[in-house]
């Protein structure tokens, strides 16, 4: 009797695993808004509120769900690929080859102690921060206490030919090699360590984002998103609704893309793969 106690325990602890074995899931499009007057580059949620640089337009732009902007911060040159930490935004100005910072009604620039040419993307992560600078081929990365530049032009390992947005994650820093056609990983010293999407013939990667699980990289010219897990395996592909794609981001369960040709933003969840 004691015996088949056990047994029906195991089939029961089996039985009860089973079913929480979730489908397959994939992102699909939610709904596109038409952003009018916007011409969006690059993507932040800061408090909950996203927020856009509006490049051919010089300023900000904070929007609600509707595509309506309810707040703006403009006199800016050719902002693009933002970040958010906390209650500040920050903000690589192309056009005056510096980092702008907004915090409330207070605007600073930050501290590079370097000179960048035409700065494409910056990223924050608690006390750390990146840069892309563009024309110098190149990575800046500050841990709190020191700063490092890692990069050249090239097409090799290591190597950048315009990197327009970067990343930084726990252990690593992900870099949009936009024209290289690629994205490439290194650590917190600069040391490369992988490339991902190389062989998928992209035409300007130009914006990525980092999850859990995941990377989004925004193909520019050929109008899609690619998305692959974190060892570089191609997991989907999105083209509905996407026409020159500029950033991306996932924030909870919702994933975010801007178009910068239809002005577009796109929303989408993950729904369970149809057999």
């Amino acid at each position: 009797m004691r015996k088949l106690y056990l047994v029906m325990i195991v089939v029961l602890l089996f039985v009860s695993c089973a079913k929480k074995i979730d489908p397959p899931k994939e992102w699909a499009l939610l709904n596109s808004v038409t952003l009018k007057g916007i011409n969006p580059i690059g993507l932040a949620v800061m408090n909950g509120e996203l927020w856009l640089s509006d490049g051919d337009h010089n300023r900000l732009v904070q929007i609600n769900p509707k595509g309506e902007i309810l707040k703006e911060i403009d006199s800016l040159e050719r902002p693009m690929h933002i970040d958010a930490d906390k209650e500040i935004l920050y903000v690589p100005q192309y056009g005056m080859d510096n980092i702008a910072i907004f915090n409330g009604d207070k605007r600073g620039i930050l501290d590079v102690q370097d000179s960048l040419d035409a700065p494409a993307g910056v990223s924050v992560y608690k006390s750390e921060w990146a840069i892309a600078d563009f024309y110098n081929n190149r990575i800046l990365y500050n841990n709190g206490k020191n700063q490092i530049s890692f990069g050249k032009e090239g097409r090799g390992n290591g190597e950048f030919y315009y990197p327009t947005d970067v990343q930084i994650t726990e252990n690593e820093i992900w870099v949009a090699d936009a024209y290289n056609n690629r994205v490439q990983v290194f650590d917190k010293k600069g040391n490369f360590l992988k490339i991902i999407g190389a062989e998928e013939k992209m035409n300007a990667a130009t914006g990525i984002y980092v999850s859990a699980d995941e990377l989004f990289v925004t193909d520019f010219e050929n109008d899609r998103v690619l998305i692959f897990n974190l060892k570089g395996e191609l997991k989907q592909v999105l083209k509905e609704e996407i026409e020159k794609p500029t950033d991306i981001l996932k924030e909870g369960d919702t994933l975010f893309i801007i178009n910068y040709r239809s002005g577009k933003l796109n929303t989408y969840d993950l729904q369970p793969v149809s057999n």
